[in-house]
């Protein structure tokens, strides 16, 4: 009860920045995982650019094993926190309890794609065998061993939801000192620990996600739970299984057609050759790394707003949204144009291939134009998932990537060469986010008049 106490009684400014910096920081630890990776790997004495071009083949599939975990959290923590607002504990447990039963079938999909599914993937990609037998052996450990990292995104925003977000963050710092930890460990040899190249960082990853996961069970099944997550609770329900998944699919999408976003983007900049390829895994990995404050702020305002509007709180409802778009907004235009006009100081965090920051130095500010406004869409994108527009939602993620980028990423390298494959990630970026928030302002007052 205090903890609902605060989301609809705390001053609005200082609970989205209570709830909101915490979630930054778990984003942030999150993109650690790939980020480092791609920088140890990139450093590796023999294989370095191999490797690069390996981890960027397998990064659709990790997107899309993260997207099925972010959008059942996602739908998770917009239900719960909705449902905690209009005063229905049972309710809400039984939110908690699907979600859970959810995260054991994604994990089992993974699992038998892990067994099944990942030399085929990666043969489609590549006939480099050195590539192939790197990207095999990354995959199939990521996946076999996936159980960390989709726990951990239904057990972060169970904590979000309750106002609980330092404990997932925790959690995260647990998982990303680990990672940094094992890194060069196993992947340059260490000690008693043998050189496994990209092996080793697949599996500093996948230990370092498990350790984040163990963390939250603990403290979920704790004395301090806000949520009883008893078996009873677990049984399937089909009305609170659906609303997870219409308020999730949103984000599911935005993060899984990052899959398809980059097996399309993969195959356009293979024609061009493997170091147009490498550069994106650069580019990539500072664009998660940038959009990090804005993901991480946006789902630490969905459950506040979530909240206020099952409690039937309107000006609140405005006030989040107004703090949310004003700080999202100029945030990100702050880190989008340090890398813009900074993209070898960028570039030299992953490689010390020369060819490789000049290629990523003229290519940056190309791929990030259309990201200096993604603010926009990030914090109104959010806003129709807090509210319930699960199909308005769904549109704008279709929007982004499905709708316009494959389109323009298959057409423009006919026009412009190379350049094409980056400018089409500016423009749609661009495009997306002018129209989600015209759609947004448009929406609102309707919106709300239901309450």
């Amino acid at each position: 009860m205090a903890e609902s106490n605060k989301m609809k009684d705390m001053p609005v400014n200082k609970l989205m920045i209570q709830m909101g910096i915490p979630m930054i920081l778990s984003m942030a630890l999150q993109a650690v995982y790939n980020i480092v990776d791609s920088a140890f790997v990139g450093n590796m004495r023999v294989g370095s650019e191999a490797a690069l071009n390996a981890l960027t083949l397998v990064f659709p599939v990790q997107m899309l094993m993260v997207a099925a975990g972010i959008g059942t959290g996602v739908g998770t923590n917009a239900l719960l926190a909705r449902t905690l607002g209009q005063g229905n504990r049972e309710k809400a447990a039984k939110v908690a309890g699907n979600s859970l039963f959810l995260g054991v079938i994604i994990y089992v999909v993974c699992l038998l794609f892990g067994i099944f599914g990942v030399k085929a993937y990666i043969s489609s990609q590549t006939v480099d065998a050195e590539v192939l037998e790197m990207g095999v052996s990354y995959l199939r450990i990521c996946c076999v061993i996936s159980f960390g990292i989709i726990f951990f995104s239904l057990f972060e925003k169970l904590l979000q939801a309750t106002g609980r977000s330092l404990y997932s963050t925790i959690g995260q710092v647990v998982g990303a000192v680990v990672n940094i930890i094992l890194d060069p460990i196993m992947i340059y040899g260490i000690g008693p620990v043998p050189e496994m190249g990209v092996k080793g960082a697949a599996l500093a990853t996948v230990l370092s996600q498990a350790c984040s996961a163990v963390w939250v069970l603990t403290f979920l099944f704790s004395r301090h739970a806000s949520l009883p997550l008893e078996k009873r609770y677990m049984a399937l329900n089909r009305e609170i299984i659906l609303s997870i998944f219409a308020l999730g699919v949103s984000p599911f999408i935005m993060a899984s057609t990052e899959s398809l976003v980059g097996f399309v983007l993969n195959s356009s900049l293979k024609d061009f050759g493997d170091i147009y390829v490498s550069a994106l895994t650069i580019l990539q990995s500072a664009m998660q790394f940038a959009s990090v404050p804005l993901t991480g702020f946006a789902q630490g305002f969905v459950p506040i707003v979530s909240y206020n509007y099952g409690h039937g709180d309107k000006q609140r409802v405005k006030d989040c949204f107004r703090v949310a778009l004003i700080t999202m907004f100029s945030f990100n235009l702050l880190l989008m144009l340090f890398m813009i006009l900074f993209p070898s100081t960028v570039a030299s965090a992953f490689t010390s291939d020369e060819r490789l920051i000049e290629t990523v130095r003229w290519a940056m500010p190309v791929f990030l134009g259309g990201m200096t406004i993604f603010g926009l869409q990030r914090a109104c994108q959010n806003m129709f998932v807090a509210l319930g527009q699960a199909k308005i939602s769904i549109f704008i993620a279709l929007l982004r990537k499905a709708i316009l980028l494959i389109p323009l990423a298959l057409i423009l390298p006919h026009f412009m060469g190379v350049a094409g494959v980056y400018a089409a990630e500016a423009i749609s970026d661009a495009t997306a986010a002018i129209c989600c928030t015209l759609l947004f302002f448009w929406q609102l007052p309707k919106i709300l008049g239901k309450i």
